[in-house]
């Protein structure tokens, strides 16, 4: 009779290897680099995806819909370029449905959903890059709205110094983001508080708080006129009646009107606009990046506004409007200027390279800010 015990060792080992196979973690597919920025700017875009049919990049600064090619491994690719400087974002049409890039951590929340960001380094670094420089702070804080009968958010910024200088008083600078975005993007994406950083160590701009709210007061259902009147009826009464005391209240900022601005993109510029333009007892410094402007002919606002063009270019000393050359909004704010142009009102505008994105919009807040408060 043979010896059973080699049998029996032999099973106990394969139900050893079965046991192991089985609580050892599935294999992890191989590290994907994407974006991958090379040395001549050109940016390489790689998405893991073996089961799919069809991938493209979706990039608007880059033109149409770019296909990328499926590898042996899986991973599809695709390399664009060479790109200027900047801080972009981009998704992944896959199958027709639109996705982030799962490789890259770097993502912009909006109201419509999420991209991913690549930035191409500037040689020599760029006005705002994070620098060796003192740092301001952000706060984020829920107000009440008594005029809205809700709660709302509001990301704030106190520039470097704030904390320990207690007994100054400082500026504010009210700063409105676009349709796309909210409370979080001038920061998150606009780099607002590095470019003020940058901005006041290099003793070209004063130290201001700077005051970023959410401009969708009403629940984005339409994208009409009359949906964004509502929305802009809205947030010009929680600005006025809730906002700005609520900072007063908690910040150190002064109440005198020549010490506020206020200034916002698109949906924003048309928001800082209508408060601004439509409240000089409260603010002296407007500025409009890429505004989504109205009728001035049919605006209550504007006519109250130029109907004494004395008074309004001694309330108003700065109005400040630009637009890029390839923005979609250039036509409504030629109107804009021909309108104040009708009416004797002083302005400066810049109508400067770039279209309706926010490396435009960056270089905007960085060229409009060391013209604020020059008389403090």
């Amino acid at each position: 009779m043979r010896n059973p015990f080699p049998f029996r060792i032999l099973c106990v080992f394969s139900l050893l290897a079965v046991f192991a196979s089985a609580q050892r973690p599935p294999q992890r597919p191989p590290s994907t680099d994407s974006p991958e920025v090379h040395p001549d700017r050109r940016i390489t875009f790689r998405l893991r995806a073996p089961d799919v049919k069809e991938v493209s990049l979706q990039a608007p600064w880059a033109g149409e819909d770019k296909p990328m090619a499926k590898g042996e491994d899986g991973v599809w690719s695709v390399t664009i370029g060479p790109i200027e400087p900047d801080v972009l974002s981009y998704a992944y049409l896959v199958d027709g449905v639109r996705n982030i890039d799962p490789h890259n951590p770097r993502v912009k929340l909006w109201e419509g959903g999420a991209a991913s960001l690549v930035e191409v380094p500037a040689p020599g670094g760029a006005f705002y890059d994070l620098k060796d420089v003192p740092h301001g702070d952000l706060h984020i804080h829920w107000y009440e709205s008594e005029s809205l009968g809700k709660l709302r958010p509001v990301y704030i910024y106190t520039p470097p110094g704030y904390v320990e200088n207690e007994d100054r008083i400082y500026p504010t600078l009210y700063l409105f983001h676009g349709s796309g975005d909210n409370e979080s993007t001038w920061s998150q994406l606009g780099y607002a508080n590095l470019i003020l950083d940058n901005l006041i160590a290099e003793g070209k701009a004063k130290p201001m708080v700077v005051v970023m709210p959410n401009g969708h007061p009403v629940p984005r259902g339409g994208s009409g006129p009359e949906s964004f009147r509502k929305n802009g009826e809205a947030f010009r009464r929680d600005v006025v009646q809730d906002l700005m005391p609520f900072i007063e209240s908690r910040y150190r900022v002064s109440r005198d009107r020549g010490l506020r601005a206020i200034t916002g993109l698109s949906m924003g510029g048309m928001q800082s606009v209508d408060v601004g333009l439509g409240h000089t007892g409260l603010f002296s410094q407007v500025g409009s990046f890429s505004s989504a402007v109205g009728q001035p002919g049919s605006d209550a606002t504007l006519q109250a506004f130029v109907a004494d063009p004395v008074k309004a270019n001694k309330d108003v000393p700065l109005l400040w409007i630009a637009i890029g050359k390839k923005d979609f909004l250039v036509k409504p704010n030629e109107v804009f200027i021909k309108f104040l142009d009708e009416h004797g009102i002083n302005y400066t505008f810049r109508l400067t390279e770039g279209d309706h994105s926010w490396p435009v919009w960056r270089r905007y807040l960085h060229e409009f800010v060391p013209l604020l408060f020059r008389n403090e």
